[in-house]
């Protein structure tokens, strides 16, 4: 299947995806708002946090 990509401007450009039918957002982009220099320490702490774990086990 074809990848479809789009854009939203939230504060900052947030990309997305779409592929085989699902849309998946970029939490890379999504991270960089709150910390522009250590991103991947904002997505450790949110792989962290008790309802991420709940959701990632459904």
């Amino acid at each position: 299947m074809a990848k479809k990509i789009t854009n939203i401007q939230v504060k900052a450009l947030i990309r997305t995806m779409q592929q085989n039918g699902m849309d998946y957002v970029c939490i890379t982009d999504i991270a960089r708002q709150k910390n522009a220099e250590e991103p991947k320490d904002v997505i450790k702490n949110w792989m962290r946090l008790k309802n991420t774990i709940e959701y990632m086990g459904l």
